[in-house]
């Protein structure tokens, strides 16, 4: 095995998981910056007409995306179920879809005088301005499939990069670079949406691009890697947003700071296309578009002469179903692999990687103070990623899944009560951070390991709906999040604390799912799991 050839094209590749954690996590620090600056004012009793056109153009922003999420979905049923059986179910969510719209857009916008109204939707503003780029995520992972088997992985991965360049210098200048005849913040989300597409790209093709070059032995490992670049990118934005935070004054912060955290993605996501011209389009891709020679070379490259011939062998004997229906294994591969996917997301975890600074705020942090505490956690999950990548290939996937939601269950349920109780000072620190640590050697890097593994080659394309349904979770606890966390009611009731109790609910059942459903994959080719699923 050629170790250095094999180390430096997984390292290209991992640079899409570090753009997914750099762009995915970049709106951390300007969160509070948005807020103030975007829809604030829309409290305002003398910015009423702003109010009006806000709340307007929201609503149609939502529909917007509730028919392109329609459409995801339609077009995976499509795929999976035929053409008779995916019309049927794709008509039946249609139905309440647009009774929903219609009374959606049809609903009155609050009284100048209604300001408790006013602010729960400005709560729910705030919360797609901090998710938006996740819709455009839900639709480039729902390409993902088509990218990957029309273009390859490689091209699919250039084209990620050009995605995040475009939104990064888009969501720099949304004023300047409003082409679309809406509001400034709606300008910024649509850029931030654009970005997503590369993300969802990314969080699929960069995966599948190290597993179908890696071998079995490692391929836990080098998988496991890509997370370690998700949160490497994290950390990364977190020092860089802390940097920029601490150049200025709040008001320039508001004004100014925020911008430049945006554009400083232009950087990775350009190195990132450039080194993508220097890398192999992996095996089996090759091998599916009858270029044997090309795939022989490149497995020549990574693995040596020694066993080229037959590792080209057990490729092809996969590859003979490559238009095989996504139903052909049955439907408990894409339903298990879906419900990783929820799983994933319904713990939590991007509350805190999105929000951590408003947490930190909420426990009585200032502004400096929150994203430096950011940064810790970016930190203590970088640190037990590696944790992950160095025992993934030696005790497992289940066992470090379990562990994890086990961790992570117990801490959302202290860090609730610690909320609950007033008690927000080292202790509920403490408990966040266990929690982060407890994602980070399991539910972060094993997901991703597993989604990567247990979709046969000849019907590669739908992992293509785990991952679209976990960008779909992800933007409903995103969204959601504020509208929680900052409801008054429950605020009177639970002081923050009853989001948090979700989520711990949400681990203990996520450990039930892994116990009794989840099949371990630890040292297994790829063409063994997939016998394993055709029996």
């Amino acid at each position: 095995m050629n170790t250095n050839y094999l180390t430096r094209i997984t390292l290209v590749a991992t640079l899409g998981g570090f753009l997914f954690g750099f762009d995915t996590a970049v709106v951390n620090g300007a969160e509070k910056s948005l807020v103030d600056l975007y829809i604030v004012k829309a409290a305002n009793p003398s910015d009423y007409n702003y109010t009006v056109s806000l709340i307007t153009q929201y609503r149609l922003l939502v529909s917007t995306v509730f028919l392109l999420i329609y459409s995801v979905v339609t077009g995976q049923l499509l795929r999976m179920l035929g053409l008779r059986k995916g019309v049927i179910s794709s008509t039946l969510i249609l139905i309440p879809l647009i009774f929903f719209l219609i009374r959606y857009l049809g609903a009155h916008v609050p009284a100048q005088t209604d300001a408790t109204a006013i602010k729960e939707i400005a709560d729910s503003v705030k919360g797609f301005v901090v998710s938006s780029a996740l819709v455009g995520c839900i639709i480039g992972a729902a390409m993902s499939g088509f990218i990957a088997k029309s273009l390859g992985r490689k091209r699919g991965l250039i084209l990620t990069a050009f995605f995040l360049t475009i939104s990064a210098v888009g969501a720099w200048q949304p004023e300047y670079l409003n082409v679309f005849g809406t509001l400034d913040v709606f300008s910024f989300m649509i850029y931030r949406i654009l970005g997503g597409i590369g993300i969802g790209l990314a969080s699929i093709l960069s995966p599948m691009y190290i597993a179908e070059i890696a071998p079995a032995s490692i391929r836990g490992k080098l998988v496991s890697w890509n997370q370690f670049a998700i949160i490497s990118g994290m950390v990364i934005i977190y020092f860089i947003n802390y940097l920029i935070a601490r150049s200025g004054n709040e008001d320039w912060l508001i004004t100014h700071g925020w911008r430049w955290m945006f554009f400083s993605g232009v950087i990775p996501s350009i190195l990132f296309l450039i080194l993508l011209l220097f890398i192999p389009e992996t095996p089996r891709y090759l091998m599916i578009r009858n270029r044997r020679l090309e795939a022989l070379e490149t497995i020549v490259k990574i693995s040596g002469p020694r066993n080229a011939t037959e590792l080209q062998s057990e490729i092809e004997s996969t590859l003979h179903e490559k238009n095989a229906p996504w139903l052909s294994f049955g439907f408990r591969v894409i339903l298990l692999g879906t419900l990783l996917s929820v799983f994933q997301q319904f713990v939590g975890i991007n509350v805190v990687m999105y929000y951590a600074a408003n947490i930190f705020r909420n426990m009585g942090a200032s502004t400096d103070t929150s994203m430096l505490q950011t940064i810790i956690v970016g930190i203590i999950n970088m640190l037990f990623t590696i944790v992950a990548i160095f025992t993934v290939d030696r005790f497992g996937r289940k066992p470090l899944m379990i562990t994890g939601a086990m961790i992570m269950g117990i801490s959302m349920f202290s860090l609730g009560f610690s909320f609950y109780a007033g008690k927000t000072g080292f202790a509920a620190l403490a408990f966040m951070l266990l929690y982060i640590a407890g994602f980070a050697m399991s539910w972060g890097p094993v997901t991703w390991v597993l989604l990567s593994e247990i979709f046969p080659n000849s019907i590669r394309g739908a992992m293509s709906i785990p991952v679209a349904t976990l960008w779909i979770s992800n933007l409903i606890v995103s969204w959601t999040f504020p509208m929680m966390n900052d409801n008054l009611w429950l605020t009177e009731k639970f002081n923050h604390g009853f989001s948090y109790w979700i989520y711990g609910i949400m681990c203990l059942l996520a450990i039930g799912f892994v116990w009794k459903f989840i099949p371990e994959t630890k040292g297994k080719s790829l063409e063994e799991i997939e016998k394993f699923w055709k029996r």
